[in-house]
């Protein structure tokens, strides 16, 4: 008995000494972390809001880990490239993914996903969230949602609507207003924001949901008029226009988001380092007036509230897919 006893206190001796070595090993890592540049991958391409909301926070995040950031494009399949890479890298916190709320969609438009969001990336946080907002023609008689859902109900499946593509971002905010509302409209997809803007502008189509950025130019320009922002506050950048919730559709909210995302197995103390650094890019003045100027608000969170949102918003897009009558591919 006393030679199982004995084998069994060395076993459990030698078993805390590997996890206090182990415990040391990462915090030694962490500390030395980084010892050479950082890549974020943005999976889609230069000059769009993933890529321009990235490049105002990487030369903060660049100091604070006194190593080169660089951020490479790798676009296509709607973001699921950029993202399968980053998801099959190694977890050493050197290459990291700026992961868009569209990873949170395409778990219920894809069968084969290529990777699982849940399990083969780590969230580390959210840089800002972005607000949509409804836009109609000038020429579209209802000035209110209010006054919009009466004119739909009146109508049913005659109003048109456009968007970026099926599937997207805002085609399915759309997809969920109509089905907490109860109408029917007909959609218009786009192969992007671009020309459906360009079309709505003209008069061809009479509505769309839009990003914030472009729906203030246009509105300001006078081609559009702005119904109301898809978040759940006003934006501080368009504080007039009231949101979709207040004006009749209570909970309604539906946002885009960009943050900072790492392959499932970095380290907790990287993950850790990578999440004040972000924090304090997010907390600097420049930083914050140029996102104030896009109409983004700085998050922040912590990688467990970061975790949350993307449960949350998985299991909110899935009830959208699914009331778009939309088949997974």
């Amino acid at each position: 008995m006393s030679v199982i006893n004995s084998g069994l206190r060395r076993f459990q001796f030698n078993t805390v000494l590997c996890a206090c070595l182990l415990g040391m090993a990462v915090s030694a890592v962490a500390q030395d972390y980084p010892t050479r540049p950082v890549k974020i991958i943005v999976p889609s391409a230069a000059g769009g809001g993933t890529d321009s909301t990235t490049r105002l926070v990487t030369p903060k995040l660049e100091q604070f880990l006194g190593q080169r950031v660089i951020v490479e494009n790798r676009a296509g399949a709607a973001s699921l490239i950029g993202s399968d890479m980053v998801a099959k890298s190694a977890p050493d916190g050197y290459t990291l993914l700026t992961g868009i709320s569209t990873v949170t969609i395409q778990p219920a438009m894809n069968r084969n996903m290529p990777y699982n969001v849940l399990k083969d990336l780590t969230p580390v946080s959210q840089y800002v969230v972005l607000p949509n907002v409804l836009v109609g023609h000038p020429s579209l008689q209802p000035k209110t949602v209010r006054q919009l859902i009466a004119f739909a109900k009146a109508r049913p499946g005659k109003l048109e609507y456009a968007s970026a593509g099926t599937g997207s971002n805002l085609h399915l905010c759309m997809e969920m207003l109509l089905e907490m509302t109860g109408l029917r409209m007909v959609h218009i997809p786009y192969k992007g924001s671009g020309q459906a803007i360009a079309d709505l502008a003209a008069g061809y189509v009479p509505l769309m949901i839009t990003n914030m950025i472009t729906g203030t130019q246009q509105v300001s320009a006078g081609r559009l008029h702005a119904y109301g922002v898809t978040s759940a506050k006003r934006s501080r950048s368009a504080p007039d226009w009231p949101t979709i919730a207040e004006q009749g559709v209570p909970g309604y909210e539906a946002v885009q988001w960009y943050g900072l995302m790492a392959p499932a197995g970095t380290p907790s103390a990287i993950i850790a380092k990578l999440h004040k650094g972000v924090v304090l890019a997010l907390e600097d003045a420049t930083v914050k007036e140029r996102f104030a100027n896009l109409g983004a608000e700085p998050v922040g969170n912590t990688p467990e509230e970061f975790s949350a949102v993307l449960r949350t918003d998985m299991t909110k897009w899935a009830k959208a897919v699914k009331a778009a009558g939309l088949s997974p591919k």
